[in-house]
């Protein structure tokens, strides 16, 4: 099997915030955006079909890879870092648009560690996991 890489676990975060800024972001350019102003159209079908494959295969395999106890620490341990950068400063909850990217982030993070944490935890301890069929 071919082992994780800092570079596969990077281009798992993109394609992830690519998936979530594709739907969501609050530039206004987004699918969102895009089937509010649209309307029921068959290429706005086509594209929500596709993200929401894209969605599905996320979070799937991190709810799989995580379970529900690991993706409650991942965002509580998430939650906590935006709070200590609020509290430093370096955050501000004033500008909603900008807080919202964070979080906007933040969830794609979740999303690319869900699909990399197999491979992290195999390396780590030589367990893996298997999906009984």
């Amino acid at each position: 099997m071919k082992e994780i890489t800092p570079q596969g676990v990077g281009i798992r975060f993109i394609f992830a915030l690519i998936l979530v800024l594709l739907t969501y972001n609050p530039s206004g350019f987004s699918f969102v955006h895009w089937a509010a102003n649209a309307g029921f159209a068959p290429l706005v079908l086509l594209a929500g079909v596709a993200l929401l494959i894209g969605w599905i295969i996320y979070i799937r395999a991190t709810l799989r890879s995580l379970g529900t106890i690991g993706l409650i620490l991942a965002a509580v341990f998430f939650g906590a870092l935006v709070w200590l950068f609020i509290s430093w400063g370096w955050i501000s909850l004033q500008e909603a648009g900008g807080f919202t990217w964070v979080i906007l982030i933040i969830l794609a993070a979740i999303l690319a560690i869900g699909m990399s944490w197999s491979h992290i935890r195999r390396r780590m301890s030589g367990q893996m996991d298997t999906d009984d069929v």
